[in-house]
């Protein structure tokens, strides 16, 4: 089962979610924000975000200040499971709808993704693994976070530099998985105590006790 502090690993926060969730101090329930988030992002994309430039801004805006505050969280209820997930598809609907929409070649938005994809495979497999994001510099994370990526290809739509932005955030994060995050799959001491059966992983500590 998906521990509390693994789906806040999984969320792939940037510096200004974790600096609203910490004036929120772990406060604000993280469904309900993201469900109106969820929400307002998809009639956005339904009202194509490209040709009214002002929108393209305004949907990472309210997804941030909605779900942003929940950062802090330990996402401990019953279907709290489902805001990583949903973050994603806000995302990855985002970047697609924005991209088709503003004529990006088709390519390059789905090379994106696909870097974007993997990227967040590794947070998981991280996560997994017992790694978690430095508790000394928590806001330095070399992917930038949803809310990092989202602004950035908000505001370059608005520049009119939104081919430029796609194509530079998939060769950083490409590059970023590759310094950064394949090479460092050991397992750490938490993984170690875990093996694998039949496809399924296994605490060694919980099946001794």
């Amino acid at each position: 089962m998906t521990t509390p502090g693994r789906l806040q690993a999984y969320r792939d926060d940037g510096a200004i979610s974790l600096m609203l969730g910490r004036l929120a101090g772990g406060y604000v329930a993280p469904l309900h924000g993201f469900a109106v988030a969820m929400a307002v992002a998809g009639v956005l994309l339904a009202a194509r975000v490209g040709e009214q430039r002002t929108l393209g801004l305004f949907a990472p805006v309210v997804a941030l200040l909605l779900t942003g505050p929940s950062a802090g969280h330990p996402h401990d209820g019953r279907i709290d499971w489902l805001v990583p997930p949903g973050i994603r598809a806000i995302e990855y609907g985002y970047l697609a709808a924005l991209g088709f929409a503003q004529d990006v070649a088709a390519p390059l938005v789905f090379v994106l993704i696909a870097v974007l994809a993997y990227h967040h495979h590794d947070i998981v497999y991280r996560a997994r693994q017992g790694h978690r994001p430095s508790a000394r510099f928590p806001v330095l994370r070399p992917g930038l976070g949803w809310d990092g990526r989202m602004l950035l290809v908000a505001f370059a739509g608005l520049s009119g530099l939104l081919p430029f932005a796609y194509a530079t955030l998939a060769v950083y994060l490409g590059v970023t998985l590759v310094l950064g995050g394949v090479p460092s799959r050991a397992p750490s001491a938490e993984g170690v105590r875990a093996g694998t059966r039949g496809g399924v992983t296994l605490d060694l500590e919980e099946e001794e006790a």
